[in-house]
């Protein structure tokens, strides 16, 4: 009796995590307008660092709890894989690219998640996860590119970097799960990895010049919003779904950037981008889908 009450109260409490957890990507896609029209152009290291410092120091001086000494490294490579490595090359392909062809290098990022966590969490891979990871891809591709995009070899390595550093920061914040909350496990990794960009930008790019009421507006809803909220609920979700699922999620911030682009600057939305937005959304339920009735990879606690 009490295996059937679990069962039938194990959907909904999936179904609120998922929402929640889709809540983060969704607000990403509002990065490339925020980038372009309210911050300063060409300064990708300086504008990744200040995305996750402030933010990162906020939430530490909220939860008052550094990490034990055991934790520093694998903390250390979270925040550059979710932060640092990724946010610099995103930025970078963003700068080099057109956003279009950007959005569908790094939109290969779930397919490499379904085979990541295979090899380091031991999770089964499914074939329909296979193929809804691969049907995204090419929604995204259709709802994003054009004849016109132009290529750029340092643009596409930076993009597959942006990619495959997401893939395993995804993998390995699932691996390694620290006992304690996602607000503090956010910090943490948010601080190391503003950190690590601090020289990286001091040294290779020149200093801001004087910041507008508007530069402010951009770089206070990058980081309070779309750096400490939306990752609070990233980690939450990465915690309590499986790693197939919660990466399909990702494919929603290319879809609410190219609606905002509409919305907002009155970009032209074709019939070929419609039918983008409404495969991407069938390949996120069918993610979500392949995984129903699958149990959460109970994460494996790291070694001290």
């Amino acid at each position: 009796m009490t295996d059937t009450t679990d069962r039938s109260a194990r959907p909904p409490a999936r179904g609120a995590d998922i929402l929640l957890t889709a809540a983060a990507p969704a607000i990403w896609g509002s990065t490339y307008i925020v980038t372009t029209e309210l911050l300063p152009a060409n300064y990708p290291f300086t504008v990744a660092m200040l995305r996750a410092l402030p933010a990162g120091l906020l939430l530490l001086a909220i939860v008052r709890q550094l990490p034990e000494r055991a934790w520093w490294g694998r903390i250390l490579v979270l925040g550059a894989l979710n932060f640092s490595l990724l946010w610099a090359m995103l930025f970078i392909a963003a700068y080099r690219l057109p956003g279009g062809v950007a959005a569908t290098i790094t939109s290969l990022q779930p397919l490499m998640v379904v085979f990541l966590a295979s090899a380091l969490l031991g999770t089964r891979v499914r074939a329909l996860s296979v193929v809804a990871a691969a049907v995204g891809f090419g929604g995204v591709a259709l709802l994003v590119l054009t004849p016109q995009a132009r290529l750029d070899a340092v643009g596409i390595a930076a993009a597959l970097a942006g990619a495959v550093s997401m893939a395993f920061g995804t993998v390995l914040a699932r691996r390694w799960q620290p006992p304690v909350s996602a607000l503090t496990f956010t910090a943490w990794q948010l601080t190391a990895g503003g950190l690590l960009l601090l020289p990286v930008a001091l040294w290779l790019e020149p200093a801001l010049p004087p910041l507008t009421a508007t530069n402010w507006l951009g770089f206070g809803w990058l980081g309070l919003v779309g750096a400490a909220l939306t990752y609070i609920l990233w980690f939450r979700g990465v915690a309590r779904l499986e790693p197939a699922a919660i990466a399909s999620l990702a494919f929603l911030s290319p879809v609410t950037a190219v609606i905002l682009g509409w919305v907002l600057l009155g970009q032209r939305l074709s019939p070929l981008q419609v039918a983008g937005i409404a495969i991407v959304i069938a390949s996120i339920w069918l993610s979500q889908h392949a995984q129903r009735g699958a149990l959460p990879t109970a994460a494996r606690p790291a070694t001290r």
